[in-house]
């Protein structure tokens, strides 16, 4: 069990009422599953391979940047 600690302000308890709501249904959805048939970024090279280069004010900076 959680303790949620009010540290400053005296919440109504429908505001109360509305924290508990939220944090209750963030800690009920489930982490998203690793897509098992994409390639990392460092294993697919080609990804930033064949970016387009966009040209203009400030980009060289970026070039050494995939």
């Amino acid at each position: 069990m959680t303790t949620i600690k009010i540290a400053k302000g005296n919440p109504t308890p429908e505001e109360l009422a509305a924290l508990i709501a939220v944090v209750a249904a963030r800690a009920a959805v489930p982490a998203p599953a690793a897509d098992p048939d994409r390639a990392s970024n460092w294993a697919s090279y080609w990804r930033n391979a064949r970016t387009p280069f966009h040209p203009g004010p400030g980009q060289w900076r970026a070039s050494a940047h995939p």
